[in-house]
């Protein structure tokens, strides 16, 4: 078998359901497996899993073992030469992972590969490719001085070697994955991504960014951006230094100090997110549907206008994308295209009466069901 691709959900049944859709696409012409973890969501996700996709690996944990013990139950399952480890609020294009195994083998001494990972507005997520976060590096991102932090000599369209890929998407050989140990199951939650591409750097490997391939993630859906994100993050950098640098105690007392700085910084901004709505003039269905349109003008109430395709010069409107009509490559390429003219983006799943969207990485996004 080719390829493995291990998705780790909690509590996100819809996001996985568009995850799935667009893996189950993105695999239609490669020997591969999907392996689902589910961190017991306690909720319909492993039901809507056997239901909708009865040829996944459905592995389900009996309590949230934490980010990191649960990829590595579902590593264990592999069987592909090559693995990916993706989020269960990701959408992927149809290309993605033949991409990646022809970009994999161009280069030599591989240890993982990132993408281009982008928010459900349409913006860049930085975190795709990062340097090393040596204590100074995060001292100065914690004071709002991130140059440092984030991989900038590398353009987000080009492709090339960075130090740390962020745990949304990461792909790589199995072999590698093993030889390493997985992921550091000291951290719960955040920092294992960061551990776990240092010790690969470490292992003498070099790590990649694939910035062809656009990648949908819904930052924040997995977990909700707040304060306890901060303490976990702080708790995941603790474990970090302690681990890999000896300068720890000095430097963290510092990170430490500045960390009390970054929250109150950080709660201002997602009080101001969270009370943002956002307003569109129009709504446009990218579809041939006559039946989806008539229940998203009933479920909006509003007149929408269906589209067969994309009007470049759409702005201040709410578009929502058919992936029966359209790819997911283009649903991809229509939110990074028009994520200037103040749009906002919906996708309807394949086979599915919900329409879905995340409008910022600081807030959750939406789920409406048209049923």
């Amino acid at each position: 078998m080719k390829l493995s691709v291990v998705i780790l959900s909690y509590k996100v049944p819809h996001h996985l359901m568009l995850c799935l859709d667009s893996v189950t696409k993105a695999i239609e012409h490669i020997d591969a497996e999907i392996i689902v973890v589910d961190n017991n969501s306690e909720d319909e996700s492993c039901d809507l899993v056997k239901q909708n996709f009865p040829k996944v690996n459905l592995v389900k944990n009996t309590e949230n073992s934490g980010f990191s013990k649960g990829n590595n139950k579902g590593a264990e399952e592999a069987k592909g030469e090559y693995l990916c480890i993706l989020n269960p609020d990701t959408v992927v294009p149809e290309d993605c992972f033949s991409e990646l195994l022809n970009y994999h083998m161009e280069l030599e001494n591989t240890g993982a590969i990132g993408v281009q990972l982008i928010d459900g507005s349409g913006e860049f997520l930085q975190e795709s490719k990062r340097n090393v976060p040596t204590p100074r590096v995060a001292l100065k991102k914690l004071l709002g001085k991130p140059s440092s932090y984030y991989n900038f000599d590398l353009n987000k369209n080009e492709n090339g070697p960075t130090a740390i890929l962020v745990g949304a998407f990461i792909f790589l050989k199995t072999d590698v994955y093993l030889s390493i140990g997985g992921f550091d199951e000291d951290y719960f939650m955040y920092g294992e991504d960061i551990d776990f591409s240092f010790r690969i750097i470490k292992a003498g490997f070099q790590n990649y960014y694939f910035g062809k391939s656009q990648v949908l993630h819904f930052k924040g859906e997995s977990t909700t951006k707040d304060q306890v994100y901060l303490q976990h993050f702080f708790n995941a950098m603790s474990i970090f230094y302690k681990k890999h640098f000896k300068t720890y105690g000095t430097s963290f007392r510092l990170i430490r100090q500045s960390l009390n700085i970054r929250r109150f910084i950080e709660k201002l901004k997602l009080k101001s997110a969270k009370i943002q709505s956002p307003e569109f003039k129009d709504v446009y269905l990218i579809s041939e549907d006559t039946d989806l349109l008539a229940h998203l003008k009933a479920k909006l109430n509003s007149n929408v206008n269906l589209m067969s395709k994309i009007d470049s010069e759409l702005k201040d409107a709410l578009i929502v994308m058919d992936a029966n009509h359209i790819r997911y490559k283009d649903c991809i390429e229509i939110i990074t295209g028009l994520k200037s003219k103040t749009n906002v983006f919906r996708i309807k799943p394949r086979n599915y009466n919900f329409i879905i969207g995340s409008d910022s990485k600081y807030i959750k996004g939406e789920v409406i069901g048209l049923s």
